[in-house]
């Protein structure tokens, strides 16, 4: 089994958001990858420039970042080659790696707009070294760059960043410092395509807290009426746990939830609503063991959010 870590460059409308293309609005210009095998030692390299077909102008931000100029990138070959190429150089059950997920989504995109078939599984499991970082040198929520990280793991830096092989680079040796056993047990899922219905919906369980993965529904009211989403079974025991708090949110996207599991104790669950391609949108539940004292925050929250509803109607 290889790991591929890579990295994109992309460009975007030069005339500002509102010109652009909604089908795409990152260009792809650059790939760069480091192979690794599984040991995480590196055995292979891919680097190519990309010809853009849509944006042919670079961005202002583009071009101070990336230091390449409109005219080598047209002497580039076109996405479809390139990527074509990428993919056979990625071999045959690849494990993906990537700092953040944006590479993958974006990557998709630029598939989906030339016609080109995702050559990617579904369900996409990926490695995502940004957070890992966290989740094992941080507090789990942070998502820092990779910049930043390097500097304080201290890696040798003897080329700038911004660079697709280059940040691929950083971030094979980023990963080689974290631990293995670890990195593979918090593998993240890729969530540009959705479950096509009840039997593709992605159901896992990490050390510490599950996550659910919903089809698509109209709207966020049905997808919160649905009975799968709303439930919030013990990860550990199966058995349903007894909410304590119901489905609230303080804001548009996350819900919230207080329950209590007979045998294992409270748990809390989290819904956020994201949108697919297509505008309908889909659930992504995590329930998680908590103690007693966040439990207490999360009633906190509760009675805040009441407070803060009462005035609203009061005034």
């Amino acid at each position: 089994m290889d790991y591929i870590v890579f990295d994109l460059e992309w460009n975007q409308c030069p005339d500002g958001k509102d010109k652009e293309d909604k089908r795409l609005p990152f260009e792809i210009i650059q790939i760069g990858a480091v192979k690794l095998n599984e040991q995480f030692e590196e055995t292979d390299r891919f680097n190519e420039y990309i010809r853009p077909v849509l944006y042919k102008t670079l961005h202002f931000h583009t071009r101070e970042i990336l230091h390449v100029d409109i005219q080598s990138l047209r002497r580039a070959r076109s996405f479809p080659e390139v990527a074509s190429d990428f993919f056979s150089w990625c071999g045959t059950d690849p494990v993906y790696c990537t700092w953040g997920s944006s590479d993958l989504l974006e990557l998709q995109r630029n598939l989906a707009f030339h016609g080109m078939e995702s050559p990617f599984p579904f369900p996409l499991f990926y490695l995502d070294i940004q957070k890992n970082f966290s989740l094992q040198m941080e507090d789990g929520k942070s998502r820092r760059s990779l910049e930043y990280v390097s500097n304080l793991l201290n890696l040798p830096k003897s080329t700038p960043f911004h660079n697709a092989l280059r940040d691929s680079i950083y971030t094979s040796r980023v990963m080689q410092k974290l631990d293995k056993q670890a990195l593979l047990n918090y593998f993240s899922i890729d969530y540009y395509r959705v479950p096509g219905g009840r039997k593709e919906e992605i159901l896992v369980q990490y050390g510490t807290y599950s996550k659910f993965v919903s089809k698509s529904f109209a709207n966020k009211n049905d997808a919160m009426r649905d009975r799968k989403v709303a439930s919030t079974p013990c990860y550990l025991c199966k058995k349903p746990a007894k909410k304590k708090i119901r489905w609230f949110t303080g804001n548009s996207r996350n819900y919230y939830c207080l329950c209590y599991c007979e045998t294992h104790g409270w748990l809390k669950g989290k819904i956020r609503l994201k949108k697919t391609e297509e505008d309908r949108v889909f659930a992504v539940k995590t329930l998680k063991l908590i103690g007693t004292e966040e439990a207490k925050r999360i009633v906190d929250r509760k009675d805040a959010v009441r407070r803060k509803n009462q005035r609203h109607r009061s005034s």
